[in-house]
């Protein structure tokens, strides 16, 4: 009965600690600077201080954001867009955009050191220095 509390609590502490994933259009703390999302037309325009630095069309916004370090800034963002997924690193100046032109609802992502492991309907992926991979069986713990 302990252990089962225990893992209860430790899920439930997992869980709120996560925040995985917003629909927030922010503006949010960044490396970069205060990252903005805007709709224009039939999608978003993503600013770094009132700068555009990237559009992409969407219905919704939906992003994962890796938070951690100075701040609590977001060092990293995915973002669902209707063309596929969208990875901005804010570490770096200017920013990289990384397009991944697979079109997958994700429902939990995780951050691991520079790569990016996501869960869809199809299974489990990895994004690493522009490749997607998917994932088989692996004894890899993600945090």
């Amino acid at each position: 009965m302990k252990r089962l509390f225990l893992a209860a609590l430790a899920a439930t502490l997992f869980a709120t600690g996560a925040r995985a994933q917003s629909d927030a259009s922010g503006p949010f703390v960044t490396p970069s600077g205060a990252v903005q999302f805007e709709r224009v037309d039939h999608g978003f325009a993503a600013t770094i201080d009132k700068q555009v630095f990237d559009r992409f069309g969407a219905n919704t916004l939906t992003h994962f954001d890796d938070i951690g370090g100075a701040a609590d800034s977001v060092a990293r963002m995915l973002v669902q867009t209707d063309a596929g997924l969208v990875l901005y690193d804010f570490r770096r100046h200017p920013p990289l955009v990384e397009r991944l032109n697979t079109r997958m609802p994700l429902r939990r992502v995780f951050w691991q050191g520079d790569e990016v492991v996501m869960q869809g309907p199809q299974g489990w992926f990895r994004f690493r220095q522009g490749v997607l991979t998917k994932l088989q069986s692996t004894t890899t713990t993600y945090h």
